[in-house]
């Protein structure tokens, strides 16, 4: 019987789970071909993340997710600019001569970080798992054709994503990452279970359009809503710009029951590149993510304090945005 591996991922996140799909591939054929996976999702939140508690396994990993400097960490890779949790645990990494521990803010997508490096540092070739990782890197590096089909969710890959984003069922994200490495994901996007949750979903897809085209607003090439009154969660990020084609950036405001979320992007088809770096924005507010999206998690009791951040956000993005016009 081979170590078990923890592996510790982003939680309700196509590249979350991808990530966690791809490193247990490369480990399984460069490591050990008998290790035991163990699964465990972790989302953003207010303050600490505990993550050293959770580090339990023989061999821990996190991917997609923020960096700890705990000595039971094995394997780290991330995209994020907002990577370290303090300027300690940066430079605790930078002294990291383990040769298992990767952060590069270049990548679209931790899925096709860890393959990179799979292949350059490890000689592992992960060719079956390509759909996979391309399809990652187009959602989470936002390269779809157009805002529409981002919001019609007509590929497998999409359909995949939107059960990814919005259930809790861990059991049921677990099987997802286990699936991931052994069948393409139009097989997978099929399956009865993941299917019947799918059209659920996209029943309520459809509800929370109706719901933010009546919240937002759009001035000066900012799209701003706050739907903290309604129980949406996971909501499609490129709504906004499916409906204000000629915006810039958009900031939202929702609220779940652990959370008051603020949310942060700039609109990939825009018609001049975005000046701002979201994720310096955000971690202003103790948030963070890329530079062309983030977002800022407040305790559930404090959406008074969400709220103020989002519209200081969107006053500082509207003189951007609107600078040229």
């Amino acid at each position: 019987m081979g170590k078990t591996v923890r592996v510790l991922h982003h939680d309700n996140c196509f590249d979350g789970l991808a990530s966690a799909a791809v490193f247990s591939a490369f480990y399984r054929s460069h490591v050990d071909p008998d290790a035991e996976f163990v699964y465990d999702g972790l989302a953003h939140g207010a303050g600490d993340y505990l993550l050293d508690e959770k580090l339990s396994g023989d061999v821990n990993a996190i991917v997609d997710f923020k960096y700890s400097a705990s000595e039971r960490l094995t394997w780290w890779f991330d995209h994020h600019q907002s990577a370290f949790l303090s300027p300690e645990d940066q430079v605790h990494f930078s002294r990291e001569v383990s040769g298992r521990k990767f952060h590069d803010t270049t990548y679209r997508s931790c899925t096709k970080l860890i393959d990179d490096i799979s292949r350059s540092e490890f000689a592992c070739s992960l060719d079956n798992l390509k759909n996979l990782i391309h399809w990652a890197d187009i959602i989470d590096g936002a390269q779809f054709e157009s805002a529409q089909s981002a919001v019609e969710l007509k590929e497998p890959a999409l359909r995949l994503m939107l059960v990814i984003e919005s259930v809790k069922d861990r059991e049921l994200l677990i099987g997802i990452i286990c699936a991931m490495q052994e069948r393409d994901l139009a097989q997978v996007a099929e399956e009865p279970r993941i299917k019947a949750h799918f059209e659920r979903l996209y029943a309520d897809h459809l509800i929370s359009i109706k719901i933010l085209k009546k919240a937002m607003t759009c001035t000066d090439g900012v799209v701003e809503f706050d739907v903290s009154d309604h129980p949406i969660r996971g909501h499609n990020k490129f709504i906004p710009y499916w409906v204000f084609p000629e915006s810039i950036y958009n900031v939202g405001v929702t609220l779940e029951p652990s959370r008051a979320k603020v949310s942060v992007g700039s609109n990939p088809w825009a018609s001049r590149k975005p000046r701002h770096n979201l994720a310096e924005i955000c971690e202003r507010y103790g948030g963070g993510g890329h530079r062309v999206v983030a977002a800022i998690s407040f305790d559930a009791a404090k959406l008074d304090e969400a709220q103020r951040a989002a519209s200081e956000i969107a006053g500082i993005l509207r003189q951007d945005a609107g600078a040229d016009r």
